[in-house]
């Protein structure tokens, strides 16, 4: 049975344990039944609002008895994280549950003057001056937090708005990234992790694919998902896929029920998909063109994206006279480059993206080579059997394919 497979259980609370004020069936056996086993139990929620206290309460009050140190909020984790950073001072859309979190660790929440870091959480009754506020702290420097990314959450007469539609307005009109806490990103799952024994066999059990079982899987751990429905994914590598879906909770003490280990694909999950372009480039000598980024420090084939209007054609030929002043035309497509293992890339700023790219073999034309210094820091020619070692992991095979001089164009 599922139950004898982990030593410890990662819970979700609305959608999982209860749901409103009512307790979800089975939720109270099966916390009862764990505890009996000698598994540890903890609960992640994202909700930013209560306090830890507060949670404690009220799943003791329906009969399911946890201690405070079993709960982690997306809230608490932010508190955390302010005070290990040596943030005192914030701008935060809060509740009163959450400003006591915060005050409990020393930080202090400041409406006027200036601040260390505005904290995107919730309160209901959040207007468009808080908004403006916040975004005058980022302009002036302040760091960008927010407990979760959630959109909305489900209210008794249909769909409120939840932190992450917060957060979303400020970071399009301030144009700052916030660093967000709570599933499916890393930092409440590392606080879970710190009261686990090494070694343990985890797993989280909720209701969401974009925050529970995605945010497991990132964090390397196995998934599953309660509900009654059948789903479909696009792919088989799909990190929103559950290690296994059950209807109750007392499923997980069936004999003839057992979790497949979840396997990493072998990449990092994206936050989107781009198309993009690059471009192989031969001298006379039969040298090969390349770039040093300089974000990264890497070599590369002349590469981009697609600006919105832009034919693929017109892409590389303006990518590759940005960054190295030469004018070229394209001669044929290389290949057509979508596997997720060599082509989802990590930038040094956090963000990850998977890019289908078109390869294209490209001749120059006229202009003077020159890196731009912008993105790049340098350019030169080199001998195809003498490349630099320290060059982006996929375009080699691209190279390698514009070698094989081939009439027909590679799929990969």
């Amino acid at each position: 049975m599922i139950a004898d497979q982990y030593d410890v259980f990662l819970f979700d609370l609305d959608g999982v344990i209860y749901r409103e004020d009512a307790v979800l069936a089975g939720s109270r056996r099966c916390i009862r039944k764990l505890r009996a086993l000698g598994k540890k139990v903890y609960f992640l929620t994202n909700d930013p609002r209560p306090t830890r206290q507060e949670l404690c309460d009220r799943l003791n009050s329906m009969k399911i008895a946890v201690s405070q140190e079993e709960i982690i909020t997306s809230g608490w984790a932010t508190a955390q994280y302010l005070a290990e950073n040596n943030i005192s001072d914030v701008f935060a859309i809060a509740t009163e549950g959450f400003i006591s979190e915060l005050e409990a660790l020393g930080i202090r929440t400041k409406n006027d003057g200036s601040c260390q870091a505005v904290v995107a959480g919730y309160n209901e009754n959040t207007n468009f001056a808080q908004i403006q506020q916040a975004i005058r702290h980022l302009e002036k420097g302040a760091r960008f937090i927010a407990t979760n990314a959630d959109q909305s959450f489900p209210g008794q007469n249909g769909r409120c708005i939840a932190t992450g539609a917060i957060a979303g307005m400020i970071r399009m009109v301030s144009g700052k990234q916030p660093l967000i806490i709570g599933k499916p990103y890393s930092y409440i799952f590392s606080i879970a992790f710190r009261r686990i024994v090494p070694d343990s066999r985890v797993v989280m059990i909720g209701d969401s694919l974009e925050t529970d079982i995605l945010g497991a899987h990132q964090q390397g751990i196995d998934a599953i998902l309660l509900s009654k429905d059948e789903l479909r994914f696009p792919s088989k590598y799909d990190y929103r896929i559950p290690d296994k879906i059950i209807p109750t909770l007392l499923d997980l003490f069936k004999p003839d029920i057992e979790v497949e280990k979840w396997r990493n694909p072998g990449f990092l999950w994206p936050d989107a998909v781009k198309p993009g372009v690059a471009a192989v480039i031969f001298n006379a000598q039969r040298q090969v063109l390349l770039v040093r980024r300089n974000d990264n420090g890497l070599w590369s084939l002349p590469s981009g994206h697609l600006e919105i209007g832009e034919t693929v054609v017109e892409a590389i030929k303006r990518e590759i006279q940005e960054e190295t002043g030469l004018i070229v035309d394209v001669e044929k497509l290389i290949g057509v480059y979508s596997d997720p293992v060599s082509q989802v890339f990590s930038y040094p700023s956090g963000g990850t993206t998977h890019f289908i790219t078109l390869s294209f073999l490209c001749y120059i034309t006229g202009g003077c080579m020159q890196a731009d210094y912008g993105e790049i820091a340098e350019v030169a020619f080199f001998d195809t059997s003498h490349l630099p070692t320290n060059m982006l992991k996929m375009h080699p095979q691209w190279l390698t394919d514009a070698l094989a001089d081939q009439s027909f164009s590679f799929f990969r």
